[in-house]
């Protein structure tokens, strides 16, 4: 992948090419399509429920199937997930289950029942505009803390479309801990989600600045 977490198509490319006789299983993000024998398989995790509410975003793209998490963004008590699939695909999984009378086209053969209620009333509860807001909302954020960050000379990365901050590593270990940072190698991120708000980012970045202060003396220190 290119430094901002997208595919290197040109290294993309290349590889298909070596195996054109081979099929294959693409798992990738939601701007994909598909044609002849390849069959591309979309992880929505958390952005799957917030790319249809974003702008120059549509899911008409020819993808074989897409799946989001339900415990995310939805905010779903229980982990689970929801796999969305062509028609033809259905067809081809689904089989007669003798004592249910019935088609069953489930992928394990069962589920949890509980989380498609929750589903359901959070869905019917905010309905589309809530969600269309919600996400509006985690992105105007996310803008304003690479902002605040930038500003204050910290290295910070955006990718467009998304909620997820990248910046430097705090040196703290303790710092990292008490505002639940995710970490890898020489960098953090924040993922700007619906309950965050302004007034707690620009506590984070308050508190960053001063603690770099102290790590770094002039608190521009950029690894």
């Amino acid at each position: 992948t290119l430094m901002s977490g997208e595919i290197d198509c040109e290294d993309f490319r290349a590889k298909l090419s070596l195996h054109k006789d081979k099929p294959a299983i693409i798992n990738t993000l939601e701007e994909s399509g598909f044609t002849g024998r390849f069959y591309i398989h979309c992880d929505g995790a958390l952005f799957g429920l917030m790319m249809p509410f974003a702008p120059k975003v549509s899911f008409k793209k020819p993808i074989g199937s897409v799946s989001v998490s339900g415990h995310k963004f939805v905010g779903c008590p229980m982990p689970c997930g929801v796999q969305i699939t062509r028609l033809e695909h259905i067809n081809a999984l689904s089989r007669n289950v003798e004592y249910l009378a019935s088609r069953d086209a489930t992928i394990m053969g069962s589920r949890n029942g509980h989380a498609p209620l929750f589903l359901w009333y959070t869905l019917n509860r905010k309905g589309y505009r809530g969600f269309q807001k919600e996400v509006q909302k985690c992105l105007r954020n996310a803008h304003y803390l690479r902002g605040r960050l930038t500003s204050a000379g910290i290295g910070a990365m955006l990718n467009e479309l998304s909620s997820t901050v990248v910046f430097e590593r705090p040196q703290d270990e303790e710092f990292t801990r008490k505002w639940q940072l995710a970490c890898q190698g020489n960098i953090a991120h924040v993922v700007v989600m619906p309950n965050i708000t302004i007034d707690k980012l620009d506590d984070f970045v308050n508190e960053l600045i001063e603690k770099r202060a102290v790590w770094y003396k002039d608190g521009k220190h950029k690894p």
